[in-house]
């Protein structure tokens, strides 16, 4: 797969499935909206760490630096 996700948004989405587990963990979130939190959790967190976003790739947009530089 290309890399089509810059360090930012991988950085935040990072931070982001974090704050949601730990949302859900802690007990703050719970039922449908924790199991639905988690998945996105699940989704954020396996993006950020292969830097690869499927919506990105079907709608063409990249947020790697690198992407726009070899468009150039």
């Amino acid at each position: 797969m290309k890399i089509n996700m810059g360090s930012t948004d991988r950085i935040i989405r990072l931070v982001l499935a974090i704050a949601f587990a730990t949302l859900y963990f802690a007990g703050s979130v719970s039922g449908i909206w924790g199991i639905v939190i988690m998945v996105v959790a699940g989704v954020f967190l396996l993006t950020g760490i292969i830097g690869t976003c499927p919506l990105y790739s079907l709608f063409g947009f990249s947020s790697c630096p690198t992407e726009k530089a070899e468009k150039k």
